[in-house]
């Protein structure tokens, strides 16, 4: 018997020509995270829009929240300040040191680590141990064990000939809350470098072993390259960090003495939050963003160079 659908041209005309599947623009997984990107674009954007329009006014707080628009008068500022060039100054210092002594400590306690063979994993669960402790618990701790009264590392400096105040010296003062921040992140570095050594054949240390190579040769040659991609990573992470350092510098000094630990999050703190000039902390706080998206971005083309962005 003969379909009349299919006999009748104008019931032919009128059927659809593909009845193929269309997949849709958005899929399920993708509608039901819409609420949540939305909520969270909202979070970073609203606030980073309301920081832009602060840095171009002077924020009155007398009376309501107001605005009143100066230009680039808190931009101006920000770049002819003097003392705001020593902040910047010592927070490079203070960027270098930490990440560099966490970079070359990490790595010798991971070669160290590495040739162990018994009671790695003990080692290892004592090394992770400031890791997992505050900052601010360790600019507690440090202070502590600085006091020029009975302080531990007080007592021990006394004893090689040092009198002076250890939080209440310029040099000395910098120097602690830089070795603060290097006893409690150094353990990270040593555990991503380790788990990089960790994957290196076995096969290809024998071959080089048998090849007559040296210990040096063989940690240049074939261990660092092929950690280095792992050490990238850890670099990144460690300067990320360290460019908005806080805790301990605000539990130990204050920023002091005489401003000598003052770095850009302090002075940006106290701008903000003890001056209340929040014009001036928004142009302040920009800064540091474009600051660490130049590290970042940095850190990334060395990344897509490698291949390691794909």
């Amino acid at each position: 018997m003969t379909n009349t659908a299919d006999t009748t041209p104008g019931l032919r005309r009128a059927r659809p020509e593909s009845t193929a599947f269309k997949e849709p623009r958005v899929r399920f997984e993708g509608k039901m995270m819409l609420p949540g990107l939305i909520l969270l674009a909202g979070l970073s954007i609203l606030p980073f829009v309301a920081l832009v329009a602060m840095s171009f006014s002077r924020v009155r707080l007398l009376g309501g929240v107001r605005l009143d628009v100066v230009g680039v008068t808190n931009w101006v500022r920000s770049f002819t300040d003097a003392d705001m060039w020593l902040s910047w100054l010592r927070t490079i210092i203070f960027f270098v040191l930490t990440v560099g002594l966490e970079m070359l400590l990490g790595v010798g306690i991971a070669l160290c680590l590495f040739r162990v063979l018994r009671g790695r994993n003990i080692l290892l669960s004592l090394l992770l141990l400031p890791m997992f402790v505050a900052p601010s618990i360790v600019g507690l701790l440090g202070r502590y064990l600085t006091d020029s009264t009975f302080g531990l590392y007080s007592w021990v400096l006394r004893s090689l000939g040092f009198s002076g105040d250890i939080l209440g010296g310029t040099t000395s003062a910098f120097a602690a809350v830089v070795l603060m921040d290097v006893w409690e992140w150094t353990p990270l570095i040593a555990l991503i470098a380790l788990a990089g050594l960790s994957s290196v054949p076995q096969s290809v240390r024998e071959a080089a072993a048998v090849d007559g190579a040296s210990g040096w040769m063989t940690l240049r040659y074939i261990l660092f390259p092929a950690i280095s991609n792992v050490l990238l990573v850890a670099l990144l992470i460690r300067s990320m960090d360290a460019i908005r350092y806080f805790d301990i510098i605000w539990v130990t000094t204050n920023g002091g003495p005489a401003d000598a630990t003052k770095i850009i999050p302090i002075r940006l703190y106290e701008t903000a939050f003890r001056f209340f000039d929040f014009g001036y902390a928004a142009a302040i706080g920009l800064t540091m963003l474009a600051f660490s998206i130049v590290i970042a971005r940095a850190f990334v083309r060395m990344l897509d160079t490698r291949g390691l962005t794909r």
